[in-house]
């Protein structure tokens, strides 16, 4: 990665792994702003971050469906909390379907954190680590955390078809789930899952599909769909522009 960034990730205890995927820090100690892109991910990010030029603030990311560009702002330090989808319904008790492609700002004092738990990235995860253990519900819908752990476990490589039957929840029943809580089908957010996978297999050098697609010209056209660019320029990462696959060749 740019030697003007820093990235670290933590994964979260057993105990929030149903709703929690990680904890991820991003530091720009350069002067300057820095010009990345943002790929879809499949994830809804919590973010604390401040700049040289922005004041502590918090915002909540919807899912993304598209590749979005964006400047990494000079001296920017930013934690994050990046959840799985049941934590919308069950920690936020709220739906991010009216956050597609958008980040909403929130209070800044919001769960209790402040420009502070920026100085501490271990402090941090311990201090968001209790406050969402204590939000953690009573109970959930089994048939809602089988779904989601199928669709995790198989990396969106399951059809729709599938997953309804495995889960004895109807097509219909699920994809009016998916739109009305998150503002997407099943069927998109499973593909977004697969080019995330996509990536892991990218960043070490292979160009040719490894999760389930029926042919190489579909994996070019998702990759593309997903990131803008064909895998082979996705893969050169040219002035490390797509942070998500820095990350992990970083790893």
């Amino acid at each position: 990665m740019d030697n003007d960034l820093n990235f670290k990730i933590i994964k979260p205890d057993t105990l929030l792994t149903d709703f929690v995927e990680s904890f991820w820090m991003l530091q720009n100690h350069s002067d300057s702003g820095k010009e990345i892109v943002v790929l879809p991910d499949g994830r809804i990010d919590l973010f604390f971050s401040q700049s040289a030029t922005e004041p502590f603030h918090i915002t909540l990311s919807g899912l993304e469906t598209q590749p979005d560009k964006a400047t990494l702002p000079a001296k920017t330090i930013m934690f994050a909390i990046s959840f799985k989808l049941l934590a919308t319904e069950y920690i936020f008790q709220n739906t991010v379907s009216n956050i597609l492609n958008y980040a909403r700002p929130l209070p800044v004092d919001f769960w209790g954190f402040n420009a502070n738990d920026l100085n501490d990235f271990d402090l941090f995860c311990k201090k968001a680590s209790q406050k969402i253990q204590s939000l953690l519900p009573q109970e959930t819908d089994n048939r809602k955390r089988k779904l989601f752990d199928l669709i995790y476990l198989s990396n969106g490589t399951l059809t729709v078809n599938e997953l309804s039957e495995n889960v004895f929840w109807s097509n219909r029943q699920i994809n009016r789930y998916f739109n009305r809580q998150y503002g997407i089908s099943l069927k998109v957010y499973c593909n977004i899952l697969r080019f995330r996978a996509s990536l892991e297999h990218i960043a070490e050098g292979k160009l040719f599909p490894e999760q389930n697609f029926t042919d190489q010209n579909h994996f070019i056209k998702d990759i593309k769909k997903f990131s803008g660019v064909v895998p082979k320029e996705l893969s050169k990462n040219k002035n490390d522009r797509f942070l998500l696959l820095s990350a992990m060749k970083q790893k």
